[in-house]
C-alpha cells in the first residue's frame, strides 16, 4: 500500500512514482481528485498546485468524487489510473464528497489492493484516523452535512501539514494550538513543507520534498 503524504512542496513525487510504476511520465495516467479545492475555484493556490503536479509530465485525469452517484461509475475511473493525486483545499469538503454514495470506501480499496496514493494538505490529512485536528485550520462548516469527523483510516496517524508556519494563513501559533488541543488525545505528524511522509509496506519515514 504506497502513500507519499505531502504538506506542499512536490520534490519527492518523481522518485516515488517511477518506484512504482516502470513507465516514462508521459505514458503514466495520474488521477487528480480536485474535491477538497472546489470551494476556492479561481484562487490563485489551486491554479498553481495544478500546475506545478502538471509540469512534472504526467497525463492527468480530473477526478471529482462528488460528481459519482454510484460507487460502481467512480471504481471504474480509478481502474484506468495508474496513480491517484488528492489536492488541497478544505479537508472537510473533501470527507463529505468521500463518504457520498461510498466513493470513500473505493478509493480504500483501491489504495490497499496497490494504487499509488499521493495526498497534498488535505489530501494527506484525510488518510489518518480522523480529520478532528485540523478544525482549526480549515473550516468545518464548508461541509454541514458531514456528519462526523473519521478520515479513511488509511494510516495511523494524522498529517498536520504547513508546520513550520511559513504560509500565512498556518502561523507558528496556530501549529502551535493545534498539538496543545489535540496531540493527547490523536497521534499527530507535523510536516513543514518541504517534507513528506512516505508509506511503503506501512512503515513511515519521514522524507525531504521540496
Amino acid at each position: 500500500m504506497p502513500l507519499l503524504l505531502l504538506s506542499l512542496g512536490i520534490g519527492a513525487v518523481p522518485d516515488f512514482i517511477s518506484t512504482h510504476i516502470d513507465r516514462v511520465p508521459g505514458e503514466i495516467n495520474i488521477g487528480y481528485l480536485n474535491d477538497a479545492s472546489l470551494p476556492y475555484s479561481g484562487a490563485e493556490f489551486v491554479a498553481a498546485e495544478r500546475e506545478h503536479f502538471a509540469a512534472l509530465g504526467y497525463s492527468l485525469t480530473d477526478v471529482t468524487a462528488g460528481d459519482h452517484d454510484q460507487a460502481g461509475t467512480f471504481r471504474s475511473v480509478l481502474d484506468e489510473l495508474d496513480a491517484i493525486y488528492v489536492a488541497g483545499g478544505n479537508t472537510f469538503v473533501l470527507r463529505s464528497a468521500l463518504r457520498r454514495n461510498g466513493t470513500g470506501d473505493v478509493l480504500v480499496e483501491k489504495v490497499r489492493a496497490g494504487l499509488p496514493y499521493i495526498g497534498s494538505s488535505a489530501g494527506s490529512i484525510i488518510t489518518g484516523p480522523s480529520i478532528e485536528p485540523v478544525s482549526l485550520m480549515d473550516d468545518p462548516s464548508e461541509a454541514p452535512d458531514l456528519a462526523d469527523h473519521a478520515g479513511l483510516a488509511l494510516v495511523d496517524t494524522v498529517v498536520i501539514p504547513h508546520s513550520d508556519g511559513v504560509l500565512p494563513p498556518y502561523p507558528p501559533e496556530l501549529i502551535a494550538r493545534i498539538k496543545q488541543t489535540y496531540e493527547s488525545d490523536y497521534p499527530l505528524t507535523f510536516l513543514n513543507d518541504d517534507q513528506a511522509l512516505l508509506f511503503e509496506n506501512d512503515s513511515p519515514l519521514l522524507i525531504a520534498s521540496p
